[in-house]
């Protein structure tokens, strides 16, 4: 499926969890939208309403929501920061946390615990009870990952979201690496706030994400900004969609993702990745923090600098495989995309015996 993508032939690219790929006839959907919109602007922007409508009904049913608590973000970052910046905690206050998460993620909980007054705790992740022992009379938030960014961590968090309900804790899931990679339900799921990412695993334009709210926290989140669809007896989605002019095409592509996935047989597609990608651990001997990964894992190397990996990886060898420190332990992370073969990988542990 390499002639699919965009992706520039002279480098290896084992990197898809950070920015995903546009596969080419998405991207053609994506351009068209933007030119109908400088072609006639007025006409297109008095159809984006209902093509919007359209577009949120479709991802909705892709991800097992309800269309009528779907908002299209610009990606989980900006979802998460909707969601944290609506909840007024205070002193005395905590928000419950892995040691799992995204960095930025983490850099928001600080940001507002030093402002306003509660404890952000994050807690390592032995097992669902050894974690759920750090929940208390105090805490008022579970903030968690389905897929780790930086561990490619796979957590369970429906029951995770289960326990959170029964204690009457507020439930956050960051799905930035769920859409597109693992079948989703989230009407199943249960979170009362789940933001997703369209552009990495669902193959979408970079800048469409989604924050899916339970109906009833929904009266919880604040506007980030008021704009023509406020209006106190608006429906929900009308309230948080009024952002001004902006050029909703990445938004609009969504459904073009979906079909994509559907017309290339996406659980096939999963199936090959995954075995390529098992092979491959296997053949390099590392240890995985993720056993029951999917398309990506994170591999544990051995006493190194993980940054010099990283930088050799790149301008030595034109491989795109991401290397960080994680709990001062070295990482690995690789993912293996549709657009990727068995040669790549083979070229990826060929370098990996020469740095390692």
């Amino acid at each position: 499926m390499r002639d699919l993508y965009l992706l520039d032939p002279d480098w290896t690219h084992l990197n898809h969890g950070s920015f995903g790929a546009c596969p080419r006839p998405v991207f053609e959907e994506y351009q068209r939208f933007q030119r109908e919109l400088e072609l006639q602007p007025t006409e297109f922007f008095r159809q984006v309403p209902d093509a919007l409508a359209a577009a949120r009904r479709e991802l909705a049913q892709f991800v097992g929501a309800d269309p009528d608590g779907l908002l299209f973000m610009q990606n989980v970052t900006v979802g998460v920061n909707a969601v944290a910046r609506s909840l007024q905690l205070g002193a005395g206050d905590e928000v419950l946390a892995t040691d799992h998460e995204y960095g930025s993620n983490n850099l928001l909980w600080q940001y507002l615990a030093e402002r306003d007054g509660f404890e952000y705790v994050r807690r390592p992740f032995e097992s669902l009870d050894d974690f759920w022992a750090g929940a208390n009379k105090r805490t008022r938030v579970l903030f968690v990952s389905h897929i780790a960014s930086e561990t490619a961590r796979r957590f369970p968090v429906a029951d995770l979201c289960t326990s959170a309900r029964d204690a009457g804790i507020v439930s956050i899931v960051d799905g930035a690496h769920a859409p597109g990679h693992v079948d989703l339900d989230l009407a199943e799921l249960g979170a009362d706030f789940y933001a997703g990412n369209c552009h990495k695993w669902l193959s979408a334009p970079k800048g469409s994400g989604f924050l899916h709210v339970a109906d009833a926290q929904r009266d919880r989140l604040e506007p980030h900004l008021i704009g023509w669809g406020w209006a106190d007896d608006a429906e929900f989605v009308d309230r948080h969609q009024g952002e001004g002019t902006r050029d909703p095409s990445a938004f609009l592509s969504v459904p073009a993702a979906i079909r994509f996935l559907r017309e290339h047989d996406w659980p096939a597609v999963r199936k090959r990745c995954n075995a390529l990608l098992r092979e491959s651990v296997a053949r390099l001997g590392l240890a995985p923090v993720n056993p029951d990964f999917v398309q990506m894992v994170a591999l544990e190397l051995p006493d190194c600098d993980a940054d010099d990996v990283w930088r050799r990886l790149r301008e030595e060898h034109r491989i795109e495989a991401p290397c960080w420190s994680w709990n001062d332990r070295p990482l690995l992370r690789i993912s293996v995309a549709a657009y990727n073969d068995e040669g790549d990988l083979r070229r990826l542990e060929a370098a990996l015996r020469e740095l390692l």
